[in-house]
């Protein structure tokens, strides 16, 4: 079996006989259509590889890398020196030893060219103009800039170092604005800025961040990860299912890829809403791991390589958030704010999450019609999830905070409801009171998906919408909450949620051979109560 890789460097595929999953047809039609663009997508999500794919062909040409490829016999096109700038390896704090670490990679750079009749200078935007002027005038190079926004995502909360940055990389974009050295010029990052001036009115710049013909060019597909995988796929079948890896069917595969697709897929970068993509960095360490632990775990493994972005902690410890934006499934964007943030210091916080990754498309983006987003998959709800209980719940004043898992798997009624009522404890309530039923419905889920289970929000069966239900191998628990004011209509409310469960058969829906826990219960918001004060165990 060829090695699953997480190089950044096309080269690399070659030498160490590592996949590849080929999506070079998709870049030919790129450089042959565009001659500058950007595109956006959240961190491991291929970038870095895109750019240096796109710069192995201009520099090196496809003999010997892309043997077999399928562009291998259709790349016909001259070479030219590539300037590469990954924002990454540069200082993020300190604006002149950022200047100071770029004109080193300009003068090496040129000295490779041997362009020496430029006039040095300490200032990048200022160095790099020169190095242009002093080029031959025939001369073209490829431009390529990976993490552009890099050093704003790391200042978001200090607006000074923010704004001299943003004005480096707005000389930046002057200088290469119309450069007629630059044969191919390509930007990657994070965010969609206007105050850096890449995406502002008159860029010659195109934005590819939504483009439908390029929505497949980073992440997975389906049908790649059938056809490159499938020696990992059948030995991921054969551990879940304890059979042997020859006699593991289509079918078995096709179902395989389902589960998969539940906690990695889902991204969408289609502004037609019709392409969907899996986490490249999930799928390559789940599928790698199947084989050295010879088990199936998903993990978190987008979220726990570099935990919540610094752009994306920063940015929620400093504002407010409404506790059940996040789990709904669809939350709709106003248009301009979706497709023109101005700047990381005003932008809407469902765009950042969607920037981030933590949210996705769900809508085709059409103006002016609202744009919809939600939750890509049940790594990045995890993911959210656990950094949304940190602001929302004191989890430091509650020893069995995140002992929820074990009192749903093994508890009574009664100590799940108790254990609930330990958590709902220690929400501040002054800022983030438990105001009606989707609140209280929001802060559960938020706790219980924060955790890893596998749970469901309004799970729907043939008869209605549970309000949450969780998954067990051996177990299965729904909740049906109700809402009281004052305490006084509780009896009532809890007989109406009995009832509902009785009559619409919630949680019965492929149960197989789980146990069933149905619970009703009624939070009571009296200022002298706040907490589940009634439960009832529907009998079936």
């Amino acid at each position: 079996m060829k090695l699953i890789a997480q190089s950044e460097n096309i080269e690399d595929f070659l030498d160490s006989n590592f996949i590849y999953v080929d999506k070079t047809e998709y870049i030919y039609n790129l450089l042959e259509t565009h001659k500058r663009v950007f595109f956006s997508r959240p961190r491991r999500f291929g970038k870095s590889l895109t750019l240096n794919t796109i710069g192995t062909l201009f520099e090196k040409g496809v003999e010997p890398y892309f043997k077999g490829t399928w562009i291998y016999d259709k790349w016909n096109q001259d070479r030219y020196p590539v300037l590469h700038l990954s924002f990454l390896k540069y200082p993020t704090t300190n604006v002149k030893e950022f200047n100071h670490s770029i004109c080193q990679t300009l003068r090496d750079f040129a000295s490779r060219l041997n362009i020496s009749s430029y006039t040095d200078d300490a200032k990048f935007t200022n160095l790099i103009r020169n190095i242009f002027s002093a080029m031959p005038y025939e001369m073209k190079i490829v431009v390529l800039i990976d993490e552009y926004d890099c050093q704003l995502s790391a200042n978001i909360n200090n607006p000074k170092l923010y704004e001299e940055f943003r004005l480096l990389l707005r000389d930046l974009y002057a200088v290469l604005k119309g450069e007629k050295h630059i044969k191919f010029l390509a930007v990657t990052g994070v965010t969609r800025l206007k105050d850096v001036s890449i995406f502002s009115v008159g860029s010659d710049i195109k934005d590819l961040s939504y483009h439908h013909a390029y929505s497949n060019m980073i992440g997975f597909t389906r049908e790649e990860i059938k056809k490159y995988y499938i020696d990992y796929l059948k030995i991921g079948v054969s551990c879940v299912e304890n059979k042997a890896s020859e006699a593991v069917t289509d079918n078995d595969v096709e179902l395989f890829i389902d589960k998969i697709a539940e906690y990695y897929n889902g991204y969408c970068f289609d502004e037609f809403c019709d392409n969907k993509v899996f986490s490249t960095y999930s799928v390559n360490n789940f599928l790698q791991d199947i084989v050295q632990k010879r088990k199936a775990v998903f993990g978190d493994y987008w979220y726990e390589v570099g935990g919540i972005p610094s752009i994306l902690r920063s940015y929620i410890e400093s504002i407010d958030i409404d506790s059940k934006i996040f789990i709904t499934s669809e939350i709709a964007v106003n248009y301009d704010e979706f497709m023109n943030p101005t700047s990381l210091l005003s932008i809407n916080e469902n765009v950042l999450m969607c920037q981030t990754g933590y949210l996705t498309l769900k809508s085709e983006i059409n103006s002016p019609k609202k744009v919809i987003l939600g939750a890509a998959n049940r790594e990045v709800s995890s993911a959210l999830s656990s950094l949304l209980t940190k602001k929302f719940f004191n989890t430091a004043s509650l020893v069995s905070f995140y002992d929820g898992d074990l009192v749903l798997k093994k508890g009574t009624a009664e100590d799940i409801i108790s254990h609930l009522n330990s958590v709902l404890s220690t929400i501040p309530y002054d800022k983030y009171p438990v105001k009606n039923e989707p609140v209280l419905r929001a802060l559960i889920l938020m706790y219980l998906t924060g955790l890893k289970l596998d749970v469901r929000a309004e799970q729907e069966n043939s008869k209605g919408r549970s309000d949450i239900l969780v998954n067990f191998n051996t177990r299965r628990f729904v909740l049906e909450l109700k809402f009281s004011e004052n305490g006084s209509d509780a009896d009532v409310l809890l007989k109406d949620a009995v009832a509902q469960i009785q009559s619409r058969e919630y949680g019965v829906e492929n149960l197989g051979d789980r146990e069933l826990i149905q619970i009703a219960c009624v939070f009571d918001a009296s200022k002298d109560k706040r907490k589940i004060t009634l439960f009832s165990v529907v009998d079936r």
